[in-house]
């Protein structure tokens, strides 16, 4: 059948293995016809998108799509742009980017649990001290965001006997933790707590909600796993909270600026791990199937699944 009498799909995601994305989704959807930015024909055949790091306006290009697919689980710089088609948003959720997050977040809790940022420093000046950790079941962790990915981190770190507390913008309950929402439940999920994870979407109500404020809260000594986005920590308040010792280690995923520059503080500060943005990845040979689900889905008139409620930026 020619590609002329089949829906198209524009695969246009920049820094990503386009040759192993082409052969999932084609083996994935062989009934839609694939086209690779920059290769897209006329705009006026293209139906669906995968996006991922596309210039504002990109999109508005296409009169007749149908729906756009983030590529990864945040839509913060898809939703930033004001020209953005109105159609449906749907966000990447796929087990095996969850199961990298929940494998990453565990790895550095466990770190930082056991106190192997210490040992990184006395490393430095050959020193040698056993330092003991409290039992797993009384350090206490906080989780931010109870979202896809936030929710199953907090359940695996529950899972391993860490005290663990959530916080979301609206209600969750989840098994074995603590749950707390809202602006009035912020403070209250934050003190004492000794790990502190961000998992938070990117929205007006959550940048800069890694703040001094927020940090004043935690333990002395606290660690951050932050691989939430860029924009929610205030990097000058880390680095006070650093310095103050309020905050002993951090474990650095998203910044604000990536690549984070050569200069910056972050590289060379004790206790801080610099991760570029590598915490999780979208695997093409589960996610094209996801994909090619909901393009199925759309196509016989019914809802695509996980779809992005515009006012809620998630």
């Amino acid at each position: 059948m020619p590609d002329r009498n089949l829906p198209v799909l524009l695969f246009a995601c920049e820094g990503v293995d386009e040759a192993a994305w082409a052969d999932a989704l084609r083996g994935a959807a062989p009934d839609v016809a694939l086209r690779l930015w920059p290769e897209a024909g006329d705009p006026l055949d293209v139906t669906f998108g995968v996006a991922w790091n596309n210039p504002p306006g990109f999109w508005r290009a296409f009169p007749n799509l149908r729906a756009i697919f983030s590529l990864g689980a945040g839509v913060d710089g898809l939703l930033a742009d004001p020209t953005l088609p109105d159609v449906p948003l749907v966000r990447m959720v796929d087990p095996s980017l969850a199961d990298g997050m929940v494998e990453f977040v565990v790895m550095r809790a466990l770190h930082h649990h056991r106190l192997m940022h210490v040992y990184e420093q006395q490393q430095l000046t050959a020193t040698w001290r056993p330092v003991r950790p409290p039992l797993i079941g009384r350090r206490r962790v906080g989780v931010m965001g109870l979202g896809e990915l936030g929710g199953r981190c907090a359940r695996a770190l529950a899972g391993l006997g860490f005290q663990v507390r959530g916080w979301s913008r609206s209600p969750r309950t989840l098994p074995d933790v603590e749950t707390y929402h809202g602006e009035a439940g912020l403070a209250a999920f934050a003190e004492g707590c000794e790990i502190l994870v961000c998992l938070l979407p990117l929205t007006h109500a959550t940048q800069g909600a890694l703040n001094a404020a927020l940090f004043e809260h935690l333990a002395e000594g606290a660690c951050l796993i932050q691989v939430g986005r860029g924009a929610h920590l205030v990097e000058e308040d880390l680095l006070a909270a650093l310095a103050s010792g309020r905050i002993a280690a951090a474990t650095l995923d998203v910044f604000g600026v990536e690549p984070l520059p050569p200069g910056h503080p972050f590289w060379r500060y004790p206790g801080v791990r610099v991760v570029p943005h590598a915490a999780a990845f979208t695997y093409p040979e589960t996610a094209a199937g996801i994909i090619a689900a909901n393009i199925r889905r759309l196509l016989r008139g019914e809802a695509a699944n996980d779809v992005v409620d515009r006012s809620a930026g998630y």
